[in-house]
């Protein structure tokens, strides 16, 4: 995102998608919007909505669980608003680049989070996770995130597409994975208290 996922979590992403992962059909997509890429990203989750909003609201533990983010700090919170620095490294074979932000992540319950950037070295962050009821499973969700990404550093595409595009999912891919990994340890326990 958001990851965020917030604004590190779900950065840009040029067309990728993966099968066999921990989630049911994630897929990464986007496509040039002229300095801009537009992303679309989605997750089947079985994992009930409450598990998924709490990770992805768990600003100040990103880095344990988003690859290439090394720090997640709340600044201010006031009502629905959070307001987040991230840093970190987005990066593809020889390639990487800083990520360096302030984002604003406005929390709309049950299932709304929208994402801006307020300052860092992303020119424009628009974007939101949408948390919705999976239609072909009845104890499941689908984790959706789409916006509008430009980064301050201008780079050609041959080298910015490659360089979203693998860490893009490999941050998407950590969020799913912690989601999944805080349902099973919901579920033992209660299991063991039965």
């Amino acid at each position: 995102m958001k990851l965020v996922l917030t604004a590190f979590c779900l950065a840009l992403t040029i067309g990728y998608s993966t099968a066999g992962t921990a989630a049911n059909d994630l897929s990464v997509q986007a496509k040039g919007l002229g300095p801009a890429v537009t992303v679309q990203a989605r997750a089947r989750i079985r994992a009930p909505r409450s598990v998924i909003w709490e990770t992805l609201t768990d600003y100040e533990r990103l880095p344990q669980f988003v690859p290439g983010m090394r720090n997640s700090r709340v600044i201010t919170r006031r009502g629905a608003s959070a307001v987040v620095e991230q840093k970190g490294q987005a990066g593809f074979l020889i390639f990487s680049y800083p990520i360096d932000v302030v984002v604003e992540s406005v929390e709309l319950p049950p299932g709304v989070i929208e994402i801006h950037v307020l300052r860092g070295n992303v020119k424009q962050l628009d974007g939101r996770y949408v948390i919705e009821r999976d239609p072909l499973d009845s104890e499941g969700h689908v984790l959706r995130w789409h916006g509008v990404i430009e980064p301050a550093l201008a780079l050609p595409s041959f080298i910015s597409a490659p360089l979203v595009r693998a860490s893009i999912h490999d941050q998407f891919l950590g969020v799913v994975r912690e989601i999944e990994r805080r349902n099973a340890q919901r579920m033992a326990a209660a299991g063991h208290g039965k």
